[in-house]
């Protein structure tokens, strides 16, 4: 009697046993899974000249470098060049060369956000039948700015036999580390704000802060922007106190007190206004 070869395996269990194994969040190491996907196509329109080029920041490009270290995120920012309707454009092309097993699927619904520039749409993942995931990306404008080929840390990938794309074009560490300093201080502040100030923390905590690179930048993001100045004085919000301390909880910092956290937030600015004279 001729045996019949097994089916592969679904990727949904594949990602449970491996999650399990890795002590890891399923539906964290599934946005991951999403993620790369995602910068496996943008990596293959590059190369084949659909794209100019890409880039991510924000909570996307912390968790692609630092892994479990940095606060989870579950939409992905990405700059591609163009006006708004260019960028839609280039995004949706470039999905449709698909990635090893994985095809998208640009969904119908666009919210422009016009103060930021910024297109945020839905790409609906499928794994070869099988829907996988709908990620919200953030197709924000191009500055001028410095990028890093990033080796991604996260982990599971491998053990799950899915392809991981590297390197990834991610935002310069002093540039994520200006553009953050200049959003979670500026004038007119929201309560979300007080992640950035975790974030450059992190940067600073695991040794990855080039005071005199993020000076530089901050210098040019600051005059560029030209809603508040740079050096600043700053006193953290009441209001973000709460969400500091869960933060810093969630990411198992040596402190977690949010007076201990603003102290450590103005020193480590001051570090970075003096970097010039050290």
């Amino acid at each position: 009697m001729t045996l019949r070869p097994r089916p592969p395996e679904r990727l949904e269990k594949t990602l449970a046993r491996v999650a399990l194994d890795q002590g890891l969040d399923q539906e964290r190491l599934r946005r991951w899974v999403s993620f790369l996907a995602i910068c496996g196509v943008l990596e293959r329109a590059t190369i084949e000249g659909l794209l100019g080029g890409y880039y991510l920041k924000g909570g996307v490009a912390m968790e692609l470098r630092f892994a479990q270290r940095a606060r989870a995120t579950k939409d992905l920012d990405l700059v591609l060049d163009g006006d708004r309707r260019t960028r839609l454009r280039s995004l949706e092309q470039a999905l449709k060369l698909g990635f090893d097993q994985f095809s998208f699927r640009l969904k119908a619904q666009v919210h422009e956000m016009e103060l930021a520039d910024t297109v945020r749409v839905k790409v609906a993942i499928q794994h070869r039948t099988r829907a996988w995931q709908t990620v919200e990306v953030d197709l924000g404008p191009t500055s001028t700015t410095t990028i890093d080929l990033v080796e991604p840390a996260i982990v599971g990938l491998h053990e799950m036999g899915v392809p991981v794309t590297s390197p990834v074009r991610c935002i310069s560490l002093s540039e994520q580390v200006a553009q953050k300093l200049h959003a979670c201080t500026a004038p007119i502040t929201s309560s979300t704000r007080a992640r950035d100030v975790l974030d450059i923390l992190l940067i600073e905590t695991l040794g990855q802060l080039d005071y005199t690179a993020a000076l530089a930048s901050a210098q040019r993001v600051f005059q560029e922007r030209g809603t508040h100045d740079f050096p600043l004085h700053f006193v953290i919000p009441p209001t973000w106190r709460n969400e500091l301390e869960a933060l810093a909880g969630q990411l198992g910092f040596p402190i977690s007190g949010a007076a201990e956290i603003e102290r450590m937030f103005l020193e480590t600015v001051q570090r970075i206004v003096t970097s010039a004279r050290a």
